[in-house]
């Protein structure tokens, strides 16, 4: 979760930044900063997730085999 935290904090930089950008190519740069950190928070989050749901996986069938 901290990864995806940190990424987001980046993204929200980069819309500050875009926002406060007067030169186009520099707001341009700094919104494709800002998309590039959210699909990198995004896939964080997927993957802790998977993670998760792969620890719950293995714990129960370990408390499967341990009750039978």
């Amino acid at each position: 979760m901290a990864q995806e935290d940190f990424y987001l904090a980046r993204a929200v930089e980069a819309r500050a930044e875009a926002a406060g950008s007067q030169l186009d190519n520099v707001r341009d740069r700094a919104l494709r900063s800002a998309a590039a950190w959210d699909a990198m928070a995004e896939r964080a989050a997927e993957i802790a997730q998977a993670r998760e749901t792969r620890e719950a996986e293995k714990a129960g069938s370990g408390l499967e085999t341990a009750a039978s």
